[in-house]
């Protein structure tokens, strides 16, 4: 019985914890950055334009300097790559999206580390994966010189 009662209590704290993520300024900020995304006309477009243009680079990659489009795709892709990545809400999205992702590795880090200080957690983030040569979450199962 005591196990049973335990381990409600730790769903019921998990789920308090998933709530307070949930209702987090990173979780909140991140979805208006979504929001305005996913509704800007302009940045859909070059969204569009990006994607577009990607297959045209995946296409000619195929055949390399050979491909007769070669020099044109390579420097058209760079120029969509670089508006894309001065627009403002795809700027703001991906600081929101690593805003989040850096809260979620640091409960996964306190997380592991409150089971045992030898739990490795896989967070791809340098300053969690101390320890680690290969910066976490390599999936090379350990070839790469790490302890996975």
């Amino acid at each position: 019985m005591l196990a049973t009662t335990e381990r409600i209590m730790l769903l019921d704290m998990a789920d308090e914890l998933a709530n307070m993520i949930i209702e987090s300024e990173a979780a909140e900020h991140y979805r208006q950055c979504l929001y305005k995304l996913r509704n800007s006309r302009e940045t859909q477009r070059k969204l569009q334009a990006f994607t577009k243009m990607k297959e045209m680079y995946e296409e000619v990659q195929r055949f390399g300097k050979y491909h007769p489009d070669y020099k044109m795709v390579m420097g058209e892709i760079r120029t969509v790559k670089r508006e894309l990545d001065l627009d403002s809400n795809i700027y703001e999205f991906k600081k929101a999206e690593n805003e989040l992702q850096a809260l979620l590795d640091a409960v996964s880090g306190l997380i592991g580390k409150s089971v045992s200080e030898s739990v490795k957690v896989p967070t791809g983030n340098p300053f969690f994966d101390s320890g680690s040569s290969c910066g976490g979450g390599c999936g090379s199962g350990g070839s790469c010189g790490c302890s996975a």
